[in-house]
C-alpha cells in the first residue's frame, strides 16, 4: 500500500516513514499543503496523512482542491485542535477521518488500515462549472441545456480546465497535459482557447495576464 504523509514536523515525518515502512507501507512524504497538492494529484495512492496547519496551503484547502478535481484517496487528517467544530470542518471539506495529535502510532495504523478496508467512492464523472455540464465518458459538452460540438482536443483541454477550475492554469502545464509535450509550441494552447471561446462565447475561458487560464462557465 503507497500513503502520501503531508505534515511539516520533520522529526514527524521521519518518524511515520520508518514505522509505516515496518508495518509494509510504501511511504512519500511532503512538507508542504501545495506540494502535498501537486504529489496527490500527480500519483496513485492508497491513502493520505494530512496535517491541518501546513505552510503554502492549509490542509483544508488541500482537501478541497482534490476532492474539486475529483482524487478521492482516503484522507486522513492530522490536528493539534481537538474541539467538535474543528473535526467537523474536516469532514465537511472531504476527509475521511481525523486524527488529534498527540496520538499514538498503533491507532493511526488502524484508521489507515480501516480506510483501506472501506469500498472505493463512486463519484459522479460529469464535470460542472457555471454553466457549463461535460461528461468524460460519453465525450459531450452541455452549455445552458444545449449540446456543443467540440472537437476530441478541444473536448480535452475544456476538460483540464473544468478539473483545475479553483485555479489558474498556465500554458505550459496546459500544453503538458493535453498535448504530452508532444514537441508543440506553448502557442497551440492560445490557438485552442480561441476555438473555445469561439463555441462558448469569450467569458466561458479567461485569461489571467502573466498566469495563464481559467474556466469561468
Amino acid at each position: 500500500m503507497r500513503v502520501l504523509v503531508v505534515d511539516d514536523e520533520r522529526s514527524l515525518t521521519h518518524a511515520l516513514r520508518r514505522g509505516l515502512g515496518a508495518e509494509g507501507f510504501a511511504v512519500d512524504v511532503a512538507h508542504d499543503g501545495e506540494r502535498g497538492l501537486e504529489m496527490a494529484t500527480a500519483h496513485d495512492y492508497d491513502a493520505i496523512v494530512l496535517d491541518v496547519m501546513l505552510p503554502r496551503r492549509n490542509g483544508y484547502d488541500v482537501v478541497t482542491a482534490l476532492r474539486a478535481r475529483e482524487v478521492w484517496t482516503p484522507v486522513l487528517m492530522l490536528s493539534a485542535k481537538d474541539g467538535e467544530y474543528d473535526v467537523a470542518d474536516g469532514l465537511d471539506v472531504g476527509a475521511d477521518d481525523y486524527l488529534t495529535k498527540p496520538f499514538a502510532f498503533v491507532v493511526l495504523v488502524a484508521r489507515l488500515r480501516a480506510l483501506l478496508r472501506r469500498p472505493p467512492r463512486v463519484e459522479s464523472p460529469v464535470l460542472t462549472v457555471g454553466a457549463l455540464v461535460l461528461d468524460p465518458a460519453a465525450r459531450t459538452l452541455t452549455q445552458e441545456g444545449r449540446f456543443v460540438d467540440l472537437t476530441a482536443r478541444e473536448l480535452e483541454l475544456l476538460e483540464y480546465l473544468m478539473r483545475n477550475a479553483d485555479r489558474v492554469v498556465g500554458k505550459l502545464e496546459l500544453r503538458d497535459h493535453v498535448w504530452e509535450g508532444a514537441g508543440e509550441d506553448v502557442n497551440v494552447v492560445e490557438v485552442y482557447v480561441g476555438y473555445l471561446r469561439r463555441k462558448l462565447g469569450r467569458a466561458a475561458v479567461s485569461t489571467v495576464r502573466g498566469a495563464g487560464y481559467r474556466v469561468a462557465g
